[in-house]
């Protein structure tokens, strides 16, 4: 078995999607030397399959944490991608108009009306409307008949998310991280001084180490003393040829992309890990969106796939460090196009020996072990 130095790494990352790449470029900004572990192209991959949203509005509905924890991201989104269009000259389209989540009921509405309020009377600072059918068709023009209302918030925002992977791909590698492609975690152990990781090639040793690897997490983190029942939830995708510009904002199921593409999208399924697409959910996905935006009929769809979803049982993220092994780190979640501003910008510091943000206590995996109230995370 061959035994990899990696330049003696400080920390070494389980996962190189979005989550991890954010961790590993944060802490290689906080002077880290680091090693991520990276599965091959068939691994099952959240962050090449999602919609790439910068959601905020309704967001942490039953946990304010969550809702701050969103927010603090979406707030230095910005920071984020300058520093990656700097350092790697990759433009990762983030855009920041605010969003739009449609109503096609008084229910909905009424619905919208009472989350939003209540994170509104929690939070304070949540600024948002809702607009009757007439004040949505004055911003967007080609909104349907059906459309009776809607819920808009500043908050919310796009980027292009295989823009973004390859950015922070790009941006660890010029900080000096080494990316271990096509190796796949087994087994870690805890040693004097760090931890040993076991991988399919060789074995890897550093300080501390941190559990980025999706649905891989629920296996490995017993391994340190971590408790991380993560479960997958399969979203659908269509995309569309590129159309005029019609639609300036992001919305909760329809998107255009800065490349001209329509995204459409926001299904749940509950399948194991199957991820191919079914034709009765894509159907269903295309008919929300010509019945959102009804010019859209007769375009032409060119791809359609299908990914995974990093759930945990209340749907909000796990953020840990061992109390058994401490060095050891999880970090998981489902919004990792959101959270990818927290996940490097403050999450990465307090692995690399800083404050914990004050958010954080809230996401510990052990708030599984005493049986919550389950509660939706959108």
């Amino acid at each position: 078995m061959t035994r990899h130095s990696s330049a003696n790494p400080d920390v070494l990352v389980l996962g190189g999607g979005l989550v991890g790449s954010a961790v590993a470029w944060g802490l290689a900004r906080e002077g880290a030397r680091v090693t991520v572990l990276d599965q091959d192209d068939g691994a099952l991959r959240a962050s090449r399959g999602n919609f790439g949203l910068v959601w905020i509005q309704g967001k942490g509905y039953g946990l304010s944490p969550y809702a701050r924890w969103s927010r603090s991201s979406a707030a230095r989104w910005p920071s984020l991608a300058d520093a990656l269009l700097a350092e790697t000259g990759i433009d990762v389209a983030l855009r920041q108009p605010g969003g739009f989540h449609f109503c096609f009921s008084d229910d909905d509405l009424a619905e919208r009306a009472k989350r939003l309020g209540t994170l509104q009377r929690e939070l304070g600072d949540y600024p948002y409307q809702l607009l009757d059918a007439r004040e949505v068709r004055e911003r967007l023009p080609a909104i349907g008949p059906d459309v009776i209302g809607a819920s808009y918030t500043p908050m919310d925002g796009h980027v292009n998310p295989l823009k973004l992977l390859r950015a922070l791909h790009a941006g660890m590698q010029r900080r000096g991280v080494k990316l271990v492609g096509g190796e796949e975690a087994l087994r870690i152990a805890p040693e004097s001084g760090g931890f040993a990781v076991q991988g399919k090639r060789g074995t890897y040793r550093a300080a501390r180490v941190v559990l980025a690897a999706g649905l891989g997490n629920r296996v490995l983190a017993p391994h340190v003393g971590l408790h991380a029942p993560v479960a997958p939830n399969r979203g659908q995708v269509l995309i569309s040829e590129r159309v005029a510009p019609f639609l300036h904002y992001p919305t909760l199921n329809v998107r255009q992309t800065d490349e001209g593409t329509v995204q459409f999208g926001d299904s749940m399924e509950e399948v194991g890990f199957n991820d191919f697409t079914t034709t009765p959910v894509l159907s269903d996905i295309a008919r929300r969106g010509v019945r959102a935006f009804p010019l859209l009929k007769n375009v032409r769809l060119v791809r359609t796939w299908a990914a995974l979803r990093v759930y945990s049982p209340d749907g909000f993220p796990v953020y840990d460090e061992s109390a058994r092994h401490p060095g050891a780190f999880v970090v998981t979640c489902h919004s990792g196009v959101t959270l990818a501003a927290a996940h490097a910008l403050r999450v990465a510091p307090w692995i690399a020996g800083g404050a914990m943000p004050d958010e954080i206590p809230a996401f510990t995996g052990n708030r599984f072990l005493e049986s919550p109230a389950l509660i939706p995370a959108h």
